[in-house]
């Protein structure tokens, strides 16, 4: 009985044939789709609710910003009144009073321009100095912002009220304005950013071609950092905007309120006897009082995508 023989040329191909098959097999590349992210229920919930927390009461606002004083009693509050009234509103709120919110509007511009805009320039002068020098008690002075970071604000109110009104400040714009030149917040943000968004290589470059301190920080820094001026700059004319406490315990004079505060005094008219109900005055008031603070938002918000970027360089 014979048996077959199997030359060695014709079991080559045959292997090569196997391996070239389980080759194939393993080498075929992995479609790479991407993976979609997986979906929490738990959060969209809690997306969904933090959103009509936010959106409810501004749209409550505009709505009830276009009744009269009878249609906020007569009507509910997410749905129009019979009457719409936007512009008389908007007109008895400049007029009412001899005008006197058009005072209270230039004030808090005042407020936020003198006091917001000088606490934005030291957070950065300091912040830009913290990061970028050394100098003895660096240390000291980080302890000291980040334990004024913890410090709420109106447990500094008392203080410095009674510091004030030994220096016979009370009752004038610089009761309001000294105080908002103190951002502690504002100047560490402003060092942490200035430590990520100016490469300490550049400033070298600077210095080594003749630059001064002055003309680097102005020319080579000030540019790099202008997302996190605008980032501070944003919340300090924010918490100056809605300052209510401390002009509350600083002034009498009405000529110097706030918005704030003097919405506060409007609403306040229909507890005291014979006093004029103008709820419809002030819920239009405080509409107009959030309009300047969302379009700041919405006009430099290009400036934070721009700071996606920072920290980028190579070093």
């Amino acid at each position: 009985m014979s048996t077959p023989v199997t030359t060695a040329s014709e079991s080559i191909p045959a292997q090569t044939a196997g391996a070239g098959k389980g080759a194939s097999r393993l080498r075929t590349p992995r479609r790479n789709t991407p993976g979609r992210p997986k979906r929490s229920v738990l959060l969209t919930v809690l997306t969904g609710l933090m959103l009509l927390y936010t959106v409810v009461p501004l749209i409550w606002l505009v709505i009830s910003a276009t009744k009269t004083q009878e249609g906020l009693a007569d009507s509910g509050g997410l749905w129009f009144a019979d009457d719409f009234a936007l512009w008389d509103n908007i007109r008895d709120t400049f007029t009412y009073n001899d005008g006197v919110f058009v005072r209270w509007l230039l004030n808090t511009v005042l407020y936020v321009v003198l006091g917001a805009g000088g606490a934005t320039f030291l957070a950065i002068l300091g912040g830009y100095a913290l990061a970028k020098f050394n100098f003895p008690g660096k240390r000291a002075v980080f302890a000291v912002v980040i334990g004024a970071v913890a410090v709420p604000g109106t447990a500094l109110a008392v203080p410095t009220f009674l510091m004030f009104s030994k220096m016979g400040l009370t009752d004038t714009p610089w009761a309001v304005i000294i105080p908002s030149l103190v951002s502690p917040f504002g100047l560490y943000l402003m060092w942490v950013f200035a430590t990520e968004a100016i490469p300490t290589e550049l400033l070298e470059a600077a210095r080594m071609d003749g630059a001064s301190e002055a003309r680097t920080f102005f020319q080579v820094s000030l540019p790099l950092l202008a997302p996190g001026i605008v980032t501070v700059l944003l919340f300090t004319t924010v918490a100056t905007w809605n300052n209510y406490f401390l002009p509350l315990i600083m002034l009498k004079d009405s000529d110097w309120y706030p918005l704030t505060l003097g919405l506060s005094v409007w609403n306040s008219q229909a507890e005291t006897i014979g006093g004029d109900v103008i709820f419809n005055l002030v819920i239009t008031g405080s509409l107009l009082t959030i309009v300047p603070l969302i379009a700041a938002f919405l006009l430099l918000q290009k400036y934070w995508q721009s700071g996606l970027a920072a920290g980028s360089v190579k070093e």
